[in-house]
């Protein structure tokens, strides 16, 4: 347009800025810019002076339009970088920074950018990432109980305490939100939801049915886009289920009951995992109990397991620790205490495993190989080293290895961070992609 090709005086706390209206477009409709002009971007000028205040430090507002002008982010010395993210925040171009600072999650170039170091973690530590970039930490029961949370720029927030009842799991509703079940029975408010900046509790999940879930204690936790919670919950080795519950109104809406038979080899740790599948509208239940694993696919518009299997007649061969659907792929894959990967076709009635045999290792270091899945590359970790598969055929591209630290516990990928929970020394390292420099 060529309005767009118009000059653009600013005065920004008293220095003059001259840029074109293309220039401060790049920043989006929604940013503080687009208020400056009309839904076609014609610029609501001063007749007076030609010019627009702006109240703020001209330093960072210098560094900003520089971002816009050439995609590139320079924080000279003397610029605070934690108050140019403020400045950032205010301008709604925060994004922006983010995007200069690293590029789009790619596994087979993660670099560690930040290892944060504190107490050793143990083994039943867990972390989360969240949709902006932070993440959170939850420590096992002997530290109290709580969750720790970092922002995208990795500085802790208030800790979230629930009152040293175990904490089983936390998932992020949305970039500003974290839920967490802990052992309190449902009943008692098994589920809260908190703000994740500022600790504060914000909601207790209720049931409506105390009779029929009072004794039952709630897991693993997911969601979907429909505002629906679920939480896997159980009562004892045998009686388990699934809460459904509503993110709006904080009332359960459905309970699905899960018996799992009773097995001599269970051990007494239990662990699992929920995954929404949006393309089926259903949810993933795994239910883990070493070397045992049982995986089922609910449909709760029918009430009914329309999918299921478990390794009950594999387990002399093989010992599967997580499992994971691959929806593009209509598969699931699990992956064994070798480090060995195994596919499962959704379509095929056999439901036949077909295994990739690249053991690299009989040691798990206490801490048994997990799975991820983003951005069409399959991740599993192993020991101290996260190994990235790729292709139709899962080929191994990568291997991810961060020293010292220990056996990796947990890691997870959000907002294109990948974050690696090690059980001794170091907390967690986070990985990014770095960002190609522009010629």
């Amino acid at each position: 347009m060529e309005s767009q090709k118009d000059r653009v005086k600013l005065n920004v706390g008293g220095r003059i800025f001259e840029t074109t209206a293309t220039t401060l477009g790049s920043a989006g409709k929604n940013s503080f810019f687009g208020a400056m002009f009309d839904e076609n971007w014609n610029l609501h000028s001063d007749a007076a002076t030609n010019e627009h205040f702006i109240d703020r430090n001209p330093d960072y507002f210098a560094v900003l339009l520089d971002l816009l002008r050439t995609g590139e982010l320079y924080i000279p010395p003397k610029i605070n970088e934690r108050l140019l993210y403020r400045e950032a925040l205010y301008y709604g171009i925060l994004d922006h920074v983010k995007s200069a600072k690293w590029d789009l999650f790619d596994g087979n170039k993660l670099r560690v950018a930040r290892s944060i170091k504190g107490w050793s973690i143990g083994k039943y530590g867990a972390i989360r990432a969240s949709p902006s970039s932070g993440c959170c930490v939850v420590l096992p029961l002997e530290f109290g109980s709580m969750v720790k949370v970092y922002d995208w720029m990795l500085d802790e927030q208030p800790t979230i305490n629930l009152d040293y009842h175990r904490v089983n799991d936390v998932c992020w509703v949305d970039s500003e939100n974290i839920v967490a079940s802990s052992d309190r029975k449902l009943a008692n408010g098994a589920i809260e939801l908190f703000n994740a900046y500022t600790g504060e509790l914000r909601c207790k999940f209720q049931v409506s049915d105390e009779n029929r879930l009072n004794d039952y204690s709630a897991t693993e936790l997911s969601f979907n886009s429909d505002y629906k919670l679920f939480s896997s919950c159980k009562r004892n080795s045998i009686e388990r289920g699934i809460v459904v519950w509503d993110q709006v109104t904080g009332k359960h809406i459905n309970f699905f009951s899960l018996e799992y038979a009773k097995q001599p080899y269970f051990s007494s740790e239990y662990t699992g995992r929920l995954q929404w599948l949006y393309g089926t509208n259903c949810l993933m239940v795994v239910a883990s109990s070493f070397p045992r694993i049982d995986i089922r696919l609910l449909d709760f518009r029918e009430n009914a397991v329309v999918w299921s299997w478990s390794n009950a007649k594999e387990m002399n061969q093989k010992s599967i620790t997580d499992a994971i659907v691959i929806e593009e792929n209509n598969s699931i894959c699990v992956v064994d205490a070798k480090k060995c990967l195994g596919f499962i076709d959704l379509r095929d009635t056999t439901k036949s495993v077909g295994w990739r045999e690249r053991c690299t290792s009989s040691r798990t270091g206490g801490c048994f190989p997990k799975l991820a899945f983003h951005e069409g590359q399959l991740l599993s970790s192993m020991n101290d080293t996260i190994s990235v598969y790729c292709g139709s055929n899962w080929i191994e591209t990568s291997q991810l290895q961060r020293s010292p630290g220990g056996p990796i516990c947990d890691f997870s990928i959000g907002g294109d961070r990948l974050f690696v929970l090690h059980r001794e020394e170091d907390v967690f390292d986070v990985w990014e992609t770095p960002r190609m420099s522009i010629i």
